[in-house]
């Protein structure tokens, strides 16, 4: 069986098609600027394949995907029937969705319902979906949810303190978000510390330019760092993670600005970006901090300050810890914010190898022999998730 993976943002699409029989990678790709010039970037195990077709709408880009999937000289099928299935990342699916499932009209519908919760991202997910039924309107499609994972944890975890009714009337409540590449690394941990995933209590770290920790204990997440939204928790790349809420109001009298105006600056110009007046990049901000930026500096004691807090609030939820997981572009590859997070965590028995925290581009224990908590960098990979997800239902 051969799955495409689709991930639509309000300008990009990203695209994997995967074989299920061995799990690899045929083809992967990105459409960027859609609907402003476009650009094509395809991939294969041979090589790599640039090119700019228009691409006014996200149907567009499609076409262009299947275009170069089909090509003669850089495509990977000979045809669409080759195609056997398709599986999108949906970001919001709110208390409807507990799990994957196969997309119909109720399922489009439900999901066009959650929109007001994700504005940002729910819809070019369902303009992926439409745009996928367009040009292969017989293939099975299935939504796998980034806040599915997250329908596990308890009332105490993801109740909000405000009145009841608000509940009750808007389901405003904690989700969560990066569900996929949290349940991704918590399988794979087991796997890594050859234990049952069901005795485990693990605290996985998706970090990168949005960024979310997760308490997993025994495979379910009982507690995570996004809330209602993706702004909550911690400081990332644009976004404020947590604040005092008064601030809100506070910034619209002093500075004369909308609700809305507030909201763009907290999702868009704070985090790493609004500390440092550098850069959402971590990479700059650790140039920056090494030419003796105070300010950046700062933005990456904050960074590792948060996750370390995050990290210690879940290991007393869950009353232990096994391991602690880095993920995502920065967990998986910033060596000096993996120091950092660990030089808080020692108290509870991390200890880190600082030779293997050298390391990267594979699952690895970087603890060392003594450490009674785990520290693993292991890379996510939330497309073959997904793809796993939709052989499963479509064999189901």
């Amino acid at each position: 069986m051969n799955v495409l993976v689709i991930n639509c943002g309000s300008s990009s699409l990203k695209y994997q098609l995967l074989n299920m029989q061995n799990e690899s990678v045929l083809a992967k790709g990105i459409c960027e600027r859609i609907g402003i010039d476009g650009r094509l970037v395809h991939e294969r195990p041979e090589g790599k394949y640039e090119a700019t077709p228009a691409m006014p709408d996200h149907a567009a880009a499609m076409s262009v995907v299947l275009e170069a999937l089909l090509d003669p000289n850089h495509g990977v099928i000979k045809s669409k029937d080759e195609i056997h299935a398709i599986g999108h990342r949906v970001v919001h699916g709110g208390e409807t969705f507990t799990q994957s499932i196969l997309i119909d009209e109720k399922v489009e519908a439900a999901v066009e319902a959650c929109s007001d919760l994700a504005p940002l991202h729910n819809p070019p997910n369902l303009i992926g979906i439409r745009a996928c039924r367009q040009h292969m309107p017989n293939l099975p499609q299935v939504g796998v949810f980034d806040t599915a994972f997250h329908q596990t944890m308890p009332a105490k975890a993801y109740l909000y303190a405000v009145d009841h009714k608000l509940y009750d009337k808007h389901k405003i409540r904690r989700y969560g978000f990066h569900g996929t590449s949290h349940k991704y690394v918590s399988q794979q941990a087991a796997e890594l510390l050859n234990r049952p995933l069901a005795d485990l209590k693990l605290v996985t770290c998706h970090l990168g330019n949005g960024a979310s920790v997760c308490a997993v204990q025994g495979g379910e997440s009982i507690d995570t760092s996004m809330g209602l939204t993706p702004l909550e928790g911690l400081a990332m790349g644009t976004r404020s993670g947590d604040l005092d809420p008064a601030l809100i109001t506070f910034i619209m009298e002093k500075e004369n600005l909308t609700a809305q105006e507030v909201l763009d600056m907290l999702n868009k110009k704070s985090g790493m970006l609004g500390l440092s007046g550098v850069g959402s990049d971590f990479r700059d901000l650790a140039t920056a901090a090494e030419s003796g930026n105070q300010k950046a500096l700062d933005a990456l004691e904050v960074f590792a300050y948060r996750v370390a807090g995050y990290v210690g609030r879940y290991a007393a939820a869950m009353n232990g810890l096994d391991a602690v997981i880095f993920t995502a572009g920065i967990g998986e590859n910033d060596s000096y914010i993996r120091a950092k997070v660990c030089e808080y965590l020692t108290w509870f028995g991390v200890s880190l190898n600082q030779e293997e925290n050298k390391k990267r581009g594979k699952a690895l224990d970087i603890s060392n022999s003594e450490a009674k908590v785990r520290v693993l960098v292991i890379p996510t990979n939330e497309e073959l998730m997904i793809a796993r997800d939709t052989k499963k239902i479509l064999e189901a």
